[in-house]
């Protein structure tokens, strides 16, 4: 932490790009604390002293709850890096009179990757080539038995059906487009004359039956909670493909188990579930036509540095008495 105190006083607890936060440090007395292990209140981790100096907190993982604004009497900003502020009571920040900035579309290149890896590992079965290979299962005596066994369908030509056309779908229906397939999408917040040729917006019925892949990057609200339910899924094709790199709680969980057990769909791949960390026994984890990585989307650097970057334009913003972009409206 510089030592000019006439410098605004900023605590991070996020993940922090150290070349930002070093010229960060030239104007803001910055204090970077280590991310929480998982949520945690700030007041649990520093006392009402230690917090009470602080004029802008920088977090995501860290709760900033009604009393940890109390207890920060000139606190006048919160950034969290987050797309959607789930860590910050902002009702507490509105009434206080303090500012919330998020970050969005911090981790959305990784994340629109992660899920077409997700689409490429699950019609190739890569996960399970590999276990097999690695099983010592490719003998001279069967030299093709994995041509036989590990058969995927190409992706040209193809239907990809998206449940959600923003930042992270828009970005998953570019690298479609570049492996030859068609494009499809429901989401009733986009606009097609924004989305010109990449999406063709569609019901989210027409999604369902008409793709051969569909992948998950709906928002996470009481709307979106259980949109993928049993009648949905029901209009799957049986050689189709279900991917969710998303928000678990979009797709209803007993309505898929239960069509993954009749064999209702050729497979599907998920980075993540209901239940973080995905018990061992998890009905999922003994299918062996489906994918599991352990909410990885946003795992990388970039999203790091992304989300610092635009943390240095809102304290610079704030610092500035300028608009903020990306504040929370009201």
């Amino acid at each position: 932490m510089t030592a000019n105190s006439s410098m605004p006083r900023v605590l991070v607890t996020a993940d922090f790009d150290e070349q930002t936060a070093i010229e960060l440090g030239e104007r803001f007395a910055l204090t970077i604390l280590p991310p929480a292990g998982g949520p945690e209140a700030l007041d649990q981790r520093l006392s009402a002293a230690e917090l009470a100096p602080f004029e802008a907190i920088v977090c995501e993982t860290d709760l900033v709850t009604a009393e940890v604004v109390a207890a920060c009497p000139r606190l006048r900003l919160v950034v969290s890096c987050r797309a959607n502020p789930v860590n910050v009571d902002t009702a507490a920040c509105r009434e206080a009179g303090v500012a919330v900035v998020t970050t969005p579309a911090r981790n959305a290149d990784v994340t629109a990757d992660l899920a077409f890896a997700l689409v490429l590992m699950t019609i190739r079965r890569t996960s399970a080539a590999e276990r097999w290979l690695r099983s010592g299962s490719w003998s001279t005596d069967r030299p093709y038995e994995a041509y036989e066994t590990f058969r995927g369908m190409a992706l040209t030509g193809r239907t990809l059906g998206l449940v959600g056309a923003g930042a992270v779908g828009r970005r998953v229906a570019q690298r479609a487009l570049g492996f030859g397939m068609k494009v499809i999408g429901y989401d009733p917040f986009a606009r097609q004359s924004d989305l010109g040729d990449l999406i063709r917006l569609v019901s989210l019925a027409e999604v369902m039956a008409d793709s051969d892949v569909v992948s998950i990057h709906a928002p996470l609200s009481e709307a979106t909670t259980g949109l993928i339910g049993a009648e949905q899924l029901a209009l799957l094709k049986p050689t189709s493909y279900l991917v969710n790199a998303g928000r678990a709680a979009i797709i209803d969980e007993d309505a898929l188990v239960t069509i993954l057990r009749a064999g209702a769909i050729a497979g599907a791949g998920f980075d993540v579930y209901w239940t973080e960390p995905l018990p061992i026994d998890h009905p999922l984890v003994a299918f062996d036509n489906v994918v599991l990585t352990p909410h990885i989307g946003g795992a990388s650097d970039d999203v790091i540095r992304n989300h610092s970057i635009q943390v240095a334009a809102a304290l610079s913003a704030w610092s500035a008495g300028e608009p903020l972009l990306n504040a929370l409206k009201g």
